[in-house]
Parts: C-alpha cells; sequence; structure tokens
C-alpha cells in the first residue's frame, strides 16, 4: 500500500485554506494511507476529517532536542510520498529527516519543486493549487465539508456571528470591541440575534460587545473547531477580524465580512468562501477608524 505523508501546521486560517488540497490529495491517492502531520490544536478536528487515516502531531522540537527529533525522524520515514503544504524553511528541513522521499515542496532536492518565482506573491490557495498541479494534481475543487456542517449549538432564532478576536500578538489586527458591540445592536434591530465566537481568552471582548447590547449571546471558550464551523454552517453572516475562525466560517459557505489592517494582505490571505460574493472584504489602514456605518453597509 502507498504510503503518503502530507504536512500542515500553521494556524487554523491556513489549515482551512487546505482543505482542499487535502482533499485533492486523498481523491488522487484513494487507496493509499495518508497520514497528516500537523500542531496539536488542530489533530482532534482532522482526525474527525475524511482525508486522512492517521494524524500525528508535531511537537517541534528544537533541533538540539535529540529525543524529540529522533521521534519526529520516525514519524516522517517510510512514506513513498510527501506532500508538504506548509512550505518553510523548518517544514523543508524535514526532507532530509525523512530520507529525502518524493517530495512536492520547497525544500531542495525535491522531486516536484514549487518552483514558481510568483509563489510569494500568489493568494495561499493558488499557490497551493499550483503546487499540487506541478505534483500531478491537477483538479482542486472546493471540499465536501458536509461533515463538520452538523457541530455545535442549534440556535433557535436566526443570528449572526460576531468573531472580536485575533492573534493577541497582533492588536492591529482587531476593530475595537465597541464597534462590535454598536454593531450587535444594528444586527438586533434587524431581527438577528449577535453570537459572540472565540477562544475563552476573548472573553473580555464579549463583555465589552454585551455591555453595548446585553442581548447578545457569549459563546466565547465554550465552542470547539468542530462547534464553531457547524454554527457558522446556520449562520445568516458573520462579521470579524482576519483570523481563524473567519476562515472557517468563509469555508462553510456562511456570507462573511472580513476585516483587515494594514497588518496582513486580503490579496494573500483572504478567505475565498465558496461562491463569488459570499466574502466581502473591507481593508483600512487602521481599524480604529473603520466606522461601524459602514461595515453594516457591508451587510447587504
Amino acid at each position: 500500500m502507498t504510503r503518503v505523508l502530507v504536512i500542515k501546521l500553521g494556524a487554523l486560517g491556513d489549515l482551512v485554506q487546505a482543505f482542499a488540497p487535502f482533499a485533492a490529495i486523498r481523491a488522487h491517492h484513494p487507496d493509499a494511507a495518508i497520514t497528516l502531520l500537523t500542531t496539536a490544536p488542530f489533530a482532534e478536528l482532522m482526525r474527525a476529517a475524511p482525508w486522512f487515516d492517521r494524524v500525528a502531531v508535531d511537537a517541534r522540537p528544537s533541533w538540539w532536542d535529540v529525543r524529540g527529533m529522533l521521534a519526529l525522524r520516525r514519524t516522517l520515514r517510510g512514506h513513498d510520498v510527501v506532500y508538504d503544504l506548509q512550505t518553510s524553511g523548518r517544514s523543508s528541513r524535514y526532507f532530509r529527516l525523512a530520507g529525502r522521499p518524493p517530495w512536492s515542496g520547497i525544500a531542495r532536492g525535491a522531486r516536484w519543486p514549487h518552483d514558481n518565482p510568483h509563489r510569494n506573491a500568489m493568494h495561499t490557495r493558488s499557490r497551493q493549487r499550483d503546487q499540487l498541479r506541478r505534483a500531478g494534481i491537477a483538479q482542486v475543487p472546493d471540499a465536501d465539508l458536509s461533515w463538520l456542517a452538523g457541530g455545535g449549538p442549534v440556535l433557535p432564532q436566526p443570528y449572526a456571528l460576531l468573531v472580536p478576536g485575533a492573534a493577541p500578538h497582533r492588536p492591529a489586527k482587531r476593530w475595537p470591541a465597541e464597534r462590535f458591540g454598536a454593531l450587535a445592536g444594528h444586527l438586533l434591530d434587524r431581527g438577528l440575534l449577535p453570537v459572540v465566537a472565540g477562544t475563552a481568552a476573548e472573553a473580555p471582548l464579549a463583555a465589552a460587545i454585551r455591555r453595548a447590547c446585553p442581548a447578545a449571546r457569549d459563546l466565547t471558550g465554550r465552542t470547539g473547531l468542530a462547534d464553531l464551523a457547524g454554527l457558522a454552517a446556520r449562520a445568516v453572516l458573520a462579521v470579524g477580524n482576519d483570523t481563524g475562525p473567519m476562515h472557517l466560517a468563509a469555508a462553510m459557505g456562511c456570507p462573511a465580512t472580513v476585516l483587515f489592517s494594514r497588518d496582513s494582505d486580503p490579496s494573500l490571505t483572504a478567505p475565498l468562501g465558496r461562491v463569488p460574493g459570499q466574502v466581502r472584504v473591507i481593508r483600512v489602514d487602521d481599524l480604529a477608524t473603520l466606522s461601524v456605518d459602514r461595515v453594516a453597509a457591508s451587510l447587504g
């Protein structure tokens, strides 16, 4: 049996952008034993996915951690094909650690190098499609995510998902929580229950939103990734910062408005959604200057 390894570490948004490549790799190797190497936060979600037979966790040991590197080498060795969808400096070093198997990625010596000189100017999805095309996988359609659609709480009334968080070390990516609160009031006037999603650490953002709109429902810290996907699939719309949950909402087909600051470039990383016009992007240099009226107007 052919043994295939797929490498995807990264953050939640990066993982979601790889759903279509994951499905395409499975379709190309229908009878193979496929292992995903990822990081601990995503292992549970990916074990529920239909694309992999096994999910291995990369603890990302330091290069001087002999025991950790030996364990990683055991995970990497013995595969007939490796698709490095992380294509980072670290994951490219895994090529040698894996024993130089047939490799798709940017590692020197790869059998299917992604040597497109414009790769760093390509959107993540386009770059991955081009990488897989060079490895013989010509079609990378949107993945069937029906396995995710049923998760999370089923709310009894129409609702809008609000995602006020973002990477804590990049505060410039956050629209002020008080503006989300004002937007929540606007949504309530439209007959939509505002539902705030995020990690437990983002509960203070939800509290700020509820001070402005006490009717908003706080689900921060109460939804795993599969729960969040199902919650997004049933939402009327979603509004949030450039962060992983918004990628998940877009992947589930939820109409979404995503807010970008100068800290990130939507031409490279914006959620694409499943149909044209599903995802709207608002980009301003400083999110503190973005008005509630402009965001509300984007909702139609």
